[in-house]
This record gives structure tokens, sequence and C-alpha cells, in this order.
């Protein structure tokens, strides 16, 4: 079972305000290629993982942020660790 959950927004500043959605989408993809199990959210993205499986793929979000031409990246994050083991179902399950 996955020790921590973390939700976190990209928030990338690109040259046109209509290239702000692509590379949010480019962000998305760095997450799905990982292979943890995530679930996107209108303001963020949340993912089920081990703290350090979750921490590089935020940092591989920013880098991949810089690669297709961002200027910089602000990145807000909200972390569950639970050593015990925590998923994202446990805390919604009531609610679906």
């Amino acid at each position: 079972m996955s020790n921590t959950l973390m939700s976190v927004q990209i928030i990338p500043k690109t040259n046109k305000i209509e290239e702000v959605i692509p590379a949010v989408d480019a962000a998305i993809k760095v997450i799905d290629e990982s292979g943890v199990k995530y679930q996107v959210q209108p303001l963020e993205t949340t993912m089920e993982g081990e703290l350090n499986q979750l921490l590089n793929i935020v940092q591989k979000m920013n880098e991949r942020m810089i690669e297709i031409g961002c200027h910089n990246v602000i990145t807000q994050m909200k972390i569950l660790y639970q050593p015990q083991g925590i998923a994202m179902d446990d805390l919604t399950e009531k609610y679906r």
C-alpha cells in the first residue's frame, strides 16, 4: 500500500494565456507516464504512491515546464504522509 497522497497544482508562466492549458496537460502527462494512481480535479491533481516517488514526479513536472518553453513555474503541493499506508479511496469512499 502507498504511504503518501499528494495533491499538486502547476501554474506555468507562458508567453500567451492560450499556452497555459497545453502546459498543464504536459504536466499531467508526466504523472500519467509515471504509472502512479492519480485523479485530475478542476484545480489540482492528486497522486498516490511513495513519498520519494511522488516528489520525483513533481520535479520532472517542473523540469518539463521549462523544457516546453515556460519562463518559470509555481508548484503548490499538499502532502499526506502516513507510513502505515493510505489510499485516495480511504478518504473519499463515503462520498461515492
